[in-house]
């Protein structure tokens, strides 16, 4: 055997006797997974939930990554068979995963959520009076109506609620049926190029995006504001602690409701998430959201 041959050897057993070390440890990292209902475009979920996983990795000292789900019901599935271990939940999502999901924990929300509107949107080629009151929705009937996602709360769930409430069911719409865009932006997009003529979304998105980029928006006007309610939530799995170790769900907890807007990077996360603080939250206050969830038959 010749040198050459005689080093080429000596460098692969080499190579195999520290991946014969290394990667056994590496395997036994554990990683915090953070999901999230994907109800924004692809770019601001990233930009929103790398720099959070990232920040939470530095408080933490426990490896987080943003795992993107394709729906709503990824993001429940994920949870439910403990693919993900936080998660940004929606109302009506975040009730599905917690009773699919054993001794599951609501650690916070939004101080906007605590207090959450959707609103109904027009294609400013329907001429109709603003709603002043909900029984004016009943207006909308025969129109091409887009909810956004089928599990989203404030994009299906509670615009359907309040349509009913109004005397106004699916079969009333166009052609005895709705849309469903998949997300509240492309709510927006549908209504603004005159896809449809109406629909509903998240008040708080449509607030950014109408103030961000009017030209998305310049062909709609916003036809009714919905009554408050419960919405959006972070959601972590019941056996955080046994998993990674003690007393980890509190750190979460903490930090996530401590994050502060005078920190450059804690008020960039608060910023991407439209909200000024995080406050405490627990799974009572999503009763209402079960029972209607109940009712439309989205929670079974």
């Amino acid at each position: 055997m010749n040198h050459s041959s005689k080093l080429k050897q000596f460098l692969f057993c080499t190579t195999i006797f520290f991946s014969i070390i290394i990667f056994p440890v590496e395997a036994g990292k554990k990683i915090l997974k953070i999901g999230a209902i994907p109800d924004q475009n692809q770019e601001m979920l990233d930009r929103r939930f790398n720099l959070f996983a990232r920040e939470l990795s530095k408080k933490i000292g426990i490896k987080a990554k943003y795992v993107p789900v394709t729906n709503y019901i990824a993001a429940v599935s994920g949870f439910r068979t403990n693919d993900l271990d936080l998660v940004w939940f929606g109302g009506l999502s975040g009730v599905q995963a917690r009773l699919q999901s054993k001794n599951a924990v609501v650690i916070a929300q939004r101080d906007i959520d605590k207090e959450f509107k959707s609103i109904f949107i027009l294609n400013k080629k329907i001429k109709l009076r603003k709603a002043r009151q909900l029984k004016d929705l009943q207006n909308l009937k025969n129109l091409r109506f887009t909810f956004g996602s089928e599990n989203s709360t404030s994009g299906r769930l509670m615009p359907e609620y309040f349509l009913n409430k109004a005397g106004l069911g699916i079969k009333d719409f166009h052609n005895g049926r709705v849309g469903f865009s998949g997300s509240h932006d492309s709510t927006i997009a549908l209504v603004n190029s005159g896809s449809y003529d109406a629909g509903a979304l998240n008040k708080n998105i449509w607030d950014k995006v109408s103030e961000n980029n009017p030209m998305r928006t310049k062909n709609i006007y916003v036809f009714y504001v919905s009554p408050e309610y419960v919405d959006y939530h972070w959601l972590v799995q019941g056996d955080l602690d046994k998993k990674f170790r003690k007393g980890l769900t509190k750190e979460l907890e903490e930090w996530i409701l401590n994050l502060d807007r005078k920190t450059k990077t804690e008020k960039e996360i608060l910023d991407l998430f439209n909200a000024n603080k995080f406050i405490q939250a627990d799974a009572s206050q999503y009763k209402k959201i079960e029972s209607i969830g109940r009712k439309l038959k989205k929670i079974r």
